[in-house]
């Protein structure tokens, strides 16, 4: 099995080597900055927050038509 990337350059496709290609994916993951726990907690707790407050006014509105279209329609 051969794991290797390739690269698209213009209408040149440039291949790594594995060595180089498992180089390159440390390189790009020792970039990747992680929440800390605190700011996890936090954005999941808008998140629902958020979420509750769409459905709040989604059902708001839903009534609102519901009455006026029961006031239209006379049913």
């Amino acid at each position: 099995m051969c794991i290797s990337a390739n690269y698209v350059i213009g209408t040149k496709t440039v291949m790594t080597n594995p060595f180089q290609f498992i180089q390159q994916v440390r390189a790009e993951v020792s970039k990747v900055v992680w929440p800390t726990r605190r700011e996890t907690l936090l954005t999941t707790v808008m998140v629902f927050i958020m979420a509750a407050l769409t459905a709040t006014f989604f059902s708001l509105i839903d009534l609102i038509i519901r009455f006026c279209l029961s006031l239209i329609i006379g049913a």
